[in-house]
């Protein structure tokens, strides 16, 4: 019968990974999404042979503005939060020589100039001076800008959605 519902989508969990928080995962039927990123920066990885990916939706660049904050919620934090994300990464097996990382977020959502803390700039960097200096490859990024952006990741496929106002597009990280 067309349009009869795979056993597989009936299945179908998504996860949805909310502001400062994070989520991994080895189950093939769950998607993991967050919504609505500005000027926080999504960190989407995937590793393709043992089928692991994981979402984090970090929301400032340094854990240093409240510590007490970054001990009950490190993954608020660029860094605290990557860390915290590879090593439960590893945990499920993923290895970090396979992992392919989508990298979105850090928008001026108030718009040009109006910005004087420039948040989403200070969390692009941030996370960018991790990755690099921890020897992680980024497979694709969308950052800067003044748009929100949401994520979704298949992992049974490595299949990547990205939306904006203006844009649907979908990516493979299992490729």
């Amino acid at each position: 019968m067309a349009g009869a519902p795979t056993i597989a989508s009936v299945f179908a969990q998504r996860l949805v990974v909310g502001v400062g928080d994070m989520t991994v995962s080895n189950n093939v039927s769950i998607t993991i999404s967050t919504y609505a990123l500005g000027s926080c920066i999504g960190v989407v990885a995937y590793d393709p042979a043992v089928k692991v990916g994981g979402l984090l939706h970090l929301m400032l660049p340094e854990s240093k503005l409240s510590p007490e904050k970054a001990a009950n919620q490190p993954a608020m934090f660029a860094d605290t939060g990557l860390p915290l994300f590879f090593r439960a990464l590893a945990g499920l097996r993923a290895e970090r020589t396979r992992l392919r990382l989508f990298v979105a977020g850090g928008a001026n959502v108030l718009g040009t100039g109006t910005d004087n803390f420039r948040i989403g700039e200070r969390n692009i960097k941030a996370t960018a001076d991790f990755l690099n200096r921890n020897g992680f490859r980024v497979t694709r990024s969308d950052v800067g800008g003044t748009v929100n952006r949401t994520l979704h990741l298949e992992v049974g496929t490595g299949s990547m959605k990205l939306k904006t106002p203006a844009v649907n597009e979908a990516y493979s990280l299992a490729a």
